[in-house]
């Protein structure tokens, strides 16, 4: 099922999942262009779905024709443009910057990685594009998309590998 992401005010929008609508969190610049790491913006395009990450200390495995993979305490995403690593997860603690995968709030306790900046890599032009639970007053991202936990594992549970996410402002 293929996803589609529609602005809805300067940082929330509606995710659409067939004929479901939900509410988003977008990143805090809005839906545009993203010219750089760490510029806030929601990437306008059409991305792959690649792969759900979630955190089996706090969810069962979840339903999903995506690959599915558990998300280990070490786990990070790097961000640091000039790694080679630069938009992959790694293994903390790591030598350049990351960002951690398994955090004290649930934001990642379930996450569907978005193939943003990844095919190929061009350093410095962002990382660690997912899909995510939301905060619960859907407080703007650093640019990711985020759902309410329970929508997320129902859209989850519609995708399949090929499946993709269009993005528009």
């Amino acid at each position: 099922m293929d996803l589609i992401v529609r602005r809805h005010g300067a940082q929330e929008a509606i995710l659409q999942c067939g004929r479901d609508l939900y509410r988003a969190a977008i990143g805090m610049g809005g839906i545009g262009f993203k010219r750089r790491e760490g510029d806030g913006l929601t990437p306008v395009g059409t991305f792959p779905l690649r792969l759900v990450l979630y955190r089996a200390d706090r969810l069962a495995h979840p339903k999903a024709g995506l690959p599915v993979s558990k998300i280990q305490a070490a786990d990070g995403w790097c961000d640091a443009p000039l790694d080679p690593n630069y938009n992959r997860r790694v293994k903390r603690p790591y030598g350049a910057s990351t960002e951690a995968l398994w955090r004290d709030d649930s934001l990642y306790d379930l996450l569907v990685v978005l193939g943003f900046n990844d095919a190929p890599v061009v350093p410095g032009a962002g990382s660690a594009m997912f899909l995510h639970v939301a905060r619960p007053d859907f407080s703007p991202t650093a640019g990711c998309i985020a759902l309410a936990a329970a929508d997320l594992v129902k859209v989850i549970g519609t995708l399949k590998t090929g499946d993709s996410i269009a993005i528009t402002s």
